[in-house]
Protein backbone atom coordinates (compact mmCIF):
# COMPACT_ATOMS: atom_id res chain seq x y z
CA UNK A 1 0.00 0.00 0.00
CA UNK A 2 1.43 3.43 -0.80
CA UNK A 3 1.04 6.10 1.75
CA UNK A 4 2.79 9.32 2.65
CA UNK A 5 3.59 9.17 6.16
CA UNK A 6 4.99 12.21 7.49
CA UNK A 7 6.06 13.32 11.06
CA UNK A 8 4.45 16.50 11.92
CA UNK A 9 5.92 19.26 14.70
CA UNK A 10 3.86 22.18 15.72
CA UNK A 11 1.46 23.59 18.32
CA UNK A 12 -2.19 22.87 18.21
CA UNK A 13 -4.26 25.27 16.99
CA UNK A 14 -7.69 24.58 18.31
CA UNK A 15 -8.85 22.53 20.99
CA UNK A 16 -9.43 19.32 20.29
CA UNK A 17 -13.45 18.17 19.14
CA UNK A 18 -14.33 14.68 20.51
CA UNK A 19 -17.03 12.50 18.72
CA UNK A 20 -18.69 9.20 19.65
CA UNK A 21 -19.44 7.05 16.00
CA UNK A 22 -20.43 4.03 15.12
CA UNK A 23 -17.17 3.07 14.51
CA UNK A 24 -15.24 4.55 17.67
CA UNK A 25 -14.81 7.39 18.90
CA UNK A 26 -13.35 10.30 16.47
CA UNK A 27 -11.12 13.61 17.63
CA UNK A 28 -10.31 16.31 15.57
CA UNK A 29 -7.87 19.59 16.24
CA UNK A 30 -5.74 21.68 13.98
CA UNK A 31 -2.19 21.81 13.88
CA UNK A 32 0.33 24.85 13.13
CA UNK A 33 3.63 23.97 11.77
CA UNK A 34 5.81 27.13 11.31
CA UNK A 35 8.91 26.93 9.86
CA UNK A 36 12.10 28.87 11.77
CA UNK A 37 15.11 30.43 9.63
CA UNK A 38 18.20 32.35 10.23
CA UNK A 39 17.49 35.65 9.11
CA UNK A 40 21.46 37.17 8.42
CA UNK A 41 20.30 40.68 8.55
CA UNK A 42 19.14 40.34 11.88
CA UNK A 43 21.12 38.32 13.54
CA UNK A 44 18.07 36.07 15.11
CA UNK A 45 15.66 33.52 14.01
CA UNK A 46 12.38 34.40 12.68
CA UNK A 47 9.25 32.57 11.85
CA UNK A 48 8.57 31.40 8.13
CA UNK A 49 5.11 30.41 6.71
CA UNK A 50 2.63 28.69 8.59
CA UNK A 51 1.08 25.18 7.56
CA UNK A 52 -2.12 24.32 8.68
CA UNK A 53 -3.30 20.16 8.96
CA UNK A 54 -6.53 19.07 10.48
CA UNK A 55 -5.47 16.26 12.84
CA UNK A 56 -8.00 13.26 12.71
CA UNK A 57 -7.45 10.36 15.11
CA UNK A 58 -9.19 7.43 16.22
CA UNK A 59 -10.13 5.23 18.77
CA UNK A 60 -7.89 4.88 22.05
CA UNK A 61 -5.63 7.43 20.40
CA UNK A 62 -8.96 10.24 19.93
CA UNK A 63 -9.94 9.41 23.57
CA UNK A 64 -6.26 10.49 24.87
CA UNK A 65 -6.04 13.39 22.77
CA UNK A 66 -8.91 15.33 23.81
CA UNK A 67 -8.06 14.52 27.23
CA UNK A 68 -4.14 15.11 27.39
CA UNK A 69 -3.92 18.19 24.40
CA UNK A 70 -4.94 21.72 24.97
CA UNK A 71 -4.29 24.84 22.38
CA UNK A 72 -1.00 26.10 22.24
CA UNK A 73 0.59 23.31 23.51
CA UNK A 74 3.66 21.78 21.29
CA UNK A 75 2.93 18.56 19.72
CA UNK A 76 4.61 15.91 17.22
CA UNK A 77 2.01 14.22 15.02
CA UNK A 78 3.17 11.10 12.90
CA UNK A 79 0.22 10.08 10.47
CA UNK A 80 -0.81 9.25 6.97
CA UNK A 81 -0.92 12.87 4.87
CA UNK A 82 -4.46 13.30 2.87
CA UNK A 83 -4.50 15.91 0.56
CA UNK A 84 -8.31 17.05 -0.41
CA UNK A 85 -9.71 19.78 -2.85
CA UNK A 86 -13.39 20.54 -2.33
CA UNK A 87 -15.18 22.33 -5.03
CA UNK A 88 -18.32 24.13 -3.72
CA UNK A 89 -21.17 26.29 -6.22
CA UNK A 90 -19.35 29.38 -6.92
CA UNK A 91 -16.30 29.40 -4.98
CA UNK A 92 -12.63 28.30 -6.14
CA UNK A 93 -11.38 24.98 -5.49
CA UNK A 94 -10.53 24.83 -1.89
CA UNK A 95 -7.56 22.56 -0.51
CA UNK A 96 -6.78 21.22 2.44
CA UNK A 97 -3.91 18.54 4.09
CA UNK A 98 -5.18 16.37 6.75
CA UNK A 99 -3.31 13.99 8.97
CA UNK A 100 -4.59 10.07 10.21
CA UNK A 101 -2.85 10.36 13.42
CA UNK A 102 -1.15 7.21 13.69
CA UNK A 103 0.73 8.67 16.63
CA UNK A 104 0.49 11.92 19.29
CA UNK A 105 2.45 13.08 21.91
CA UNK A 106 3.95 16.31 23.57
CA UNK A 107 7.49 17.55 22.06
CA UNK A 108 9.63 17.37 24.52
CA UNK A 109 12.18 19.27 23.61
CA UNK A 110 9.96 22.84 24.31
CA UNK A 111 8.61 21.37 27.52
CA UNK A 112 7.56 18.75 30.30
CA UNK A 113 4.96 16.32 30.36
CA UNK A 114 3.45 13.72 32.92
CA UNK A 115 2.26 10.37 31.56
CA UNK A 116 -0.53 8.64 32.81
CA UNK A 117 -1.51 5.05 31.49
CA UNK A 118 -5.18 5.19 30.28
CA UNK A 119 -7.00 1.96 31.69
CA UNK A 120 -7.93 -0.68 29.71
CA UNK A 121 -12.07 -1.04 30.12
CA UNK A 122 -11.47 -4.64 28.07
CA UNK A 123 -9.07 -6.26 30.42
CA UNK A 124 -10.36 -7.41 33.72
CA UNK A 125 -7.39 -8.18 35.43
CA UNK A 126 -3.74 -6.08 35.51
CA UNK A 127 -0.68 -8.09 35.20
CA UNK A 128 0.77 -8.70 38.21
CA UNK A 129 3.81 -6.53 39.38
CA UNK A 130 6.84 -8.09 38.70
CA UNK A 131 10.25 -6.99 40.35
CA UNK A 132 13.30 -4.89 37.98
CA UNK A 133 15.94 -6.89 37.10
CA UNK A 134 19.51 -6.04 38.72
CA UNK A 135 21.02 -4.94 35.02
CA UNK A 136 24.13 -3.83 36.64
CA UNK A 137 27.27 -5.47 36.46
CA UNK A 138 29.85 -5.24 39.06
CA UNK A 139 33.65 -3.88 37.82
CA UNK A 140 35.32 -7.24 36.93
CA UNK A 141 32.34 -8.93 35.96
CA UNK A 142 31.25 -10.03 32.70
CA UNK A 143 27.55 -9.53 31.40
CA UNK A 144 25.58 -12.23 31.25
CA UNK A 145 22.85 -13.21 29.14
CA UNK A 146 19.38 -12.95 31.94
CA UNK A 147 18.11 -16.05 32.75
CA UNK A 148 14.59 -17.18 32.56
CA UNK A 149 13.63 -17.39 35.80
CA UNK A 150 10.14 -17.95 37.57
CA UNK A 151 8.31 -14.98 39.93
CA UNK A 152 9.14 -16.63 43.15
CA UNK A 153 12.92 -16.92 42.15
CA UNK A 154 13.07 -13.97 41.21
CA UNK A 155 12.33 -12.13 43.94
CA UNK A 156 14.17 -14.11 46.05
CA UNK A 157 17.43 -12.61 43.79
CA UNK A 158 16.53 -9.42 44.35
CA UNK A 159 16.44 -9.58 47.78
CA UNK A 160 19.38 -11.47 47.93
CA UNK A 161 21.11 -8.63 46.31
CA UNK A 162 19.65 -5.92 48.27
CA UNK A 163 20.86 -7.71 51.13
CA UNK A 164 24.67 -7.71 50.32
CA UNK A 165 24.49 -4.03 48.95
CA UNK A 166 23.02 -3.39 52.41
CA UNK A 167 25.74 -5.30 54.18
CA UNK A 168 28.10 -3.50 51.70
CA UNK A 169 26.76 -0.28 52.82
CA UNK A 170 27.39 -0.38 56.55
CA UNK A 171 30.75 -1.95 56.04
CA UNK A 172 31.43 0.92 54.63
CA UNK A 173 29.72 3.21 57.10
CA UNK A 174 31.78 1.51 59.45
CA UNK A 175 35.08 2.68 57.68
CA UNK A 176 34.29 5.89 58.21
CA UNK A 177 34.69 7.37 61.36
CA UNK A 178 38.44 5.34 61.53
CA UNK A 179 39.06 7.93 58.14
CA UNK A 180 37.04 10.98 59.34
CA UNK A 181 39.61 11.29 62.58
CA UNK A 182 42.26 10.47 60.52
CA UNK A 183 42.12 13.69 58.23
CA UNK A 184 42.38 17.14 60.01
CA UNK A 185 38.79 19.49 60.61
CA UNK A 186 38.63 21.95 57.61
CA UNK A 187 37.42 24.83 59.04
CA UNK A 188 33.60 25.84 58.16
CA UNK A 189 33.22 28.49 55.62
CA UNK A 190 30.59 31.25 56.19
CA UNK A 191 28.92 33.04 53.05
Amino acid sequence: MNETMICAVGNVATQPVFRETASGPVARFRLAVTSRYWNRDKAMWADGHTNFFTVWANRQLATNATASLSVGEPVIVQGRLKVRTETREGQQGRTSADLDAVAIGHDLARGTSAFRRAGRPDSPQASPDRPEPAWETRPGEEAKEPEAVEPAEAVEAVEAVEAVEAVEAVEATAAEPAATAQQSPEPAMVT
